[in-house]
C-alpha cells in the first residue's frame, strides 16, 4: 500500500517535460481557443448586432413606409371627406340658390304683371290723354292755320295792291320823266332804260334766230366757229395787267376773228357772241375771286371793241342777257321786249340767273364781277369814238337811272353794284362832273343811312343781312371818295 501511494506521490511530484510541453500545449491550445471563442463570440455579437440595428433599420424603414401609406390613406381620406363636404355644400348652395331663384321668379312674375297691369293702365290714361291734346291741338292748329291764311291772304292783297300802286305811281313817274326828257333825249341821242335793254333783247334774238341758227345748221360754218371759239378762250384767260400783254391778246383775238380772209358774215357775228360770253365768264370766275383782273380784262374789252365792227351790240346783248336788267339799269317787265309775257322761267333767266338752283349770293357775286369789268370799261380812256353803251357818260346814266327806280333800290343786289361802281370810277367821278356827283353821293349816302326818296327807314338794299352789309361798303366808299378831295 505504501509502495503504491510512494508511487503514485513520484509519479506525482515528477515532472515530465513532454507532459509539462503537452499541459503547456493544451493550455496554450485552450487559452488560444478560448481567446478565439472570445473573438468569435465578440464577432457574432457585432455580426447580430449589426443584424440587429440592420433589422431594425428596415423595420423602421418599413414602419415609416406604413406610416407615410397611412398618412397618404388618412390624406386621400380627408380630401375625399372634403370634396365630399364641397360637393354637399355646392348641392346645398345651388338647391338653396335655385329655391330663391324660383322664389325671387314667382315675385318678379307677380311684380311684372302688376307692372304690366299698371303700364297698361298708365298707356291706356296716356292714349286718351294723347288723343285728346292732339284734337285740341288739331282744332288749334286749324283754327291757327285758318287764320294765318286769312292773315297771308290780307297781307298778300295789301302787299299786291301796294306793289300795284307802286308800280303804277312808277309807271306814271316814269312816264312823266319819260314825255318831259323825250324832247331833250332826242336833241341829245339819248335812249332811256327801256330802249336800251330792248335793244340788248332784239340783238340777242337775232342773234340766235339768225347767225347761230345758220352756222349750227351748216357742217362747213360750225366748224370754222368751233375752231375760232376754242382759239378764243385760252386767249382770254392769259390775261395779265402787262400793256404789251394786253395789246398782243387784242391783236390776236382780232386776227382770228377778222382774217385776212374774212370769214363769212353768220360766222362773224357767232364768234362776235362767243368772244363776249368767253369775256364775261372771266369776269364771273376770275374778277369775283381777285378785282384787280377786271383792269387787263376791260381794257382788252375796250380794244376790241374799238377793233371789231358791230361787237358793242353782241357785247351789250350778252351782258345783259347774263347780269339782266343791273347793266340798264331797270327793273326786267313782265313782258319781254316784244311784248310777249314771260314765263316764270323765261324772266328768271331774263333776269340772269343760272339755272334753277343758283342762289341770290351767288347771282350778286356774279354780277358783281361782270360789271366791274363794265364800269372798268366805261372809265378805260380811248383814242376814238365807241357806242354810247360803252362810254363814261353811261356810268353818269347808271347812278342816275338806280336812284329814281324803287324796285330796283329795294333789292340787296342794288348796293352791291353801286359800291363795284364806285370803287372802280368813284374818284373819275368826282373830277369829270364836280359838284353834281357830290351832290348825287349825297343822295346816295342818304339813302344808305337815312332812308331813299324822303322815306326814313326805306334803306337801299332792304333788310337781308347781303344787303346791310353791302349797303356799310357803300357808306364806308363814298366816305373814302369824299375824304380824298
Amino acid at each position: 500500500m505504501e509502495d503504491a501511494v510512494a508511487s503514485i506521490r513520484l509519479h506525482v511530484n515528477h515532472h515530465d517535460p513532454y507532459d509539462e510541453w503537452e499541459k503547456e500545449t493544451r493550455q496554450e491550445a485552450w487559452r488560444v481557443a478560448r481567446q478565439k471563442h472570445a473573438q468569435d463570440r465578440m464577432q457574432q455579437r457585432e455580426e447580430r448586432n449589426q443584424a440587429h440595428a440592420k433589422a431594425a433599420q428596415q423595420l423602421a424603414a418599413i414602419h415609416e413606409e406604413q406610416l407615410r401609406e397611412v398618412q397618404m390613406h388618412l390624406a386621400a381620406m380627408n380630401l375625399q371627406k372634403k370634396q365630399e363636404e364641397d360637393q354637399l355644400r355646392t348641392q346645398w348652395k345651388e338647391r338653396d340658390r335655385k329655391l330663391w331663384e324660383r322664389i325671387d321668379s314667382v315675385i318678379k312674375l307677380e311684380e311684372e304683371k302688376a307692372r304690366v297691369k299698371m303700364e297698361a293702365e298708365r298707356k291706356k290714361r296716356e292714349e286718351e290723354e294723347r288723343i285728346r291734346r292732339e284734337a285740341e291741338e288739331k282744332k288749334r292748329q286749324e283754327e291757327e292755320r285758318k287764320r294765318k291764311e286769312e292773315e297771308e291772304k290780307r297781307k298778300q292783297k295789301e302787299k299786291e295792291e301796294e306793289e300795284k300802286r307802286q308800280q303804277a305811281e312808277a309807271e306814271r313817274a316814269r312816264a312823266e320823266r319819260e314825255r318831259a326828257e323825250e324832247q331833250e333825249r332826242k336833241t341829245l341821242g339819248f335812249t332811256t332804260a327801256f330802249e336800251d335793254w330792248k335793244r340788248a333783247r332784239d340783238t340777242l334774238k337775232a342773234i340766235k334766230n339768225g347767225p347761230m341758227r345758220i352756222v349750227k345748221g351748216d357742217k362747213t360754218l360750225k366748224s370754222i366757229w368751233s375752231a375760232g371759239r376754242r382759239a378764243i378762250t385760252p386767249k382770254i384767260g392769259q390775261l395779265t395787267n402787262d400793256a404789251q400783254a394786253i395789246l398782243k391778246i387784242s391783236q390776236q383775238i382780232v386776227e382770228i376773228i377778222r382774217p385776212l380772209q374774212p370769214h363769212p358774215e353768220p360766222v362773224y357775228i357767232a364768234l362776235l357772241s362767243s368772244l363776249a360770253k368767253a369775256i364775261l365768264l372771266q369776269a364771273e370766275t376770275e374778277v369775283t375771286a381777285e378785282k384787280r383782273s377786271a383792269i387787263p380784262l376791260a381794257q382788252v374789252t375796250t380794244n376790241l371793241l374799238s377793233s371789231l365792227d358791230g361787237f358793242a351790240d353782241v357785247f351789250w346783248a350778252k351782258l345783259c342777257q347774263r347780269a339782266g336788267g343791273w347793266p340798264v339799269p331797270i327793273v326786267v317787265p313782265a313782258k319781254d321786249a316784244d311784248g310777249t309775257p314771260f314765263s316764270d322761267d323765261a324772266r328768271r333767266k331774263a333776269l340772269g340767273y343760272r339755272g334753277e338752283d343758283e342762289g341770290l349770293s351767288d347771282y350778286t357775286s356774279r354780277v358783281s364781277g361782270m360789271m366791274r369789268v363794265y364800269f372798268h370799261i366805261l372809265v378805260t380812256p380811248v383814242n376814238q369814238p365807241l357806242d354810247p353803251v360803252v362810254r363814261l357818260p353811261r356810268y353818269w346814266t347808271f347812278f342816275s337811272r338806280m336812284l329814281k327806280e324803287p324796285q330796283l333800290l329795294d333789292s340787296s343786289v342794288a348796293p352791291q353794284v353801286l359800291y363795284t361802281a364806285l370803287d372802280v370810277g368813284g374818284l373819275l367821278a368826282r373830277e369829270v362832273w364836280g359838284q353834281q356827283w357830290v351832290r348825287l353821293l349825297a343822295l346816295m349816302y342818304e339813302g344808305v343811312t337815312v332812308g331813299y326818296h324822303g322815306q326814313q327807314g326805306r334803306l337801299i338794299g332792304g333788310q337781308s343781312p347781303e344787303g346791310i352789309a353791302a349797303r356799310v361798303r357803300v357808306q364806308l366808299e363814298i366816305e373814302r371818295i369824299m375824304s380824298a378831295f
